[in-house]
């Protein structure tokens, strides 16, 4: 079984009567529950406002896969949670970073760049098209998913690379997002997906539903944990004989 944690801000749902009434168990829940159909996924959530974030070192050590979704309260975040994702990350545990999670803290210290983008929220039709319909966060996925309302994310973007770039959206105006990329860091892998505006009904949205769960198969932990550390190797501990130059 792949042990994944789905975390959540946990607060639109509280303030938002909107957003309430798409996700009245709260947008966590939801995406928690679609990932449990999966015969090879055992989900559980975690929120902001748990003790330790509801990301204590336990629950880390026991989680192969964590998604993020954040918002509103990204700098309520312990720098010190934050620091215990990465190096979790950075030992093997995968991350599908969503929606407005792009701004999240643990998103910004594994990419190392602002993470900013262009955004309007205008109720826009956006079109998801698949860059690479090989790709096994897209499978399942015809040429694009259609969405028929969604706040629009655009270019420039301003992160790294990406390794991969999966799907890249359109919207109705006329503006461009790498909306599906994917790094790796140290022997964990990212994938970040951003379609999910809060007060519209993406998470219920099926093919929305199949890339995060073929993502979370995707980015599972694969192979040994990454001890990172830095030990000196003595000269007489060195595979082959050598003498110690002045």
């Amino acid at each position: 079984m792949i042990n994944v944690t789905v975390w959540g801000e946990n607060v639109h749902e509280h303030k938002n009567e909107k957003v309430k009434s798409i996700y009245p168990n709260g947008m966590h829940n939801c995406i928690a529950d679609f990932l449990n159909k999966h015969s090879e996924i055992k989900a559980k959530t975690a929120t902001l406002q748990e003790e330790e974030h509801g990301l204590t070192q336990e629950v880390l050590d026991n989680t192969d896969v964590l998604t993020w979704w954040g918002h509103c309260a990204h700098d309520q975040v312990s720098d010190e949670i934050v620091k215990r994702v990465q190096k979790r990350v950075l030992e093997g545990m995968g991350l599908l970073v969503l929606h407005s999670g792009h701004y999240s803290k643990i998103f910004k210290t594994l990419l190392g760049t602002s993470c900013s983008l262009t955004w309007r929220e205008a109720g826009e039709r956006e079109r998801v098209w698949v860059s690479q319909p090989g790709h096994p966060i897209a499978r399942g996925i015809n040429k694009c998913i259609e969405l028929e309302q969604s706040e629009m994310y655009g270019e420039p973007f301003a992160i790294p690379t990406p390794d991969e770039t999966i799907f890249i959206s359109w919207f109705e105006g006329g503006d461009v997002f790498r909306s599906g990329v994917t790094w790796k860091r140290g022997n964990g892998k990212i994938f970040y997906f951003s379609p999910g505006h809060e007060t519209y009904p993406i998470y219920h949205n099926e093919e929305i539903q199949s890339v995060i769960t073929n993502g979370v198969l995707w980015a599972k932990a694969e192979g040994t944990k990454w001890i990172d550390s830095c030990p000196q190797v003595p000269i007489d501990s060195a595979k082959e004989p050598i003498k110690k130059g002045n």
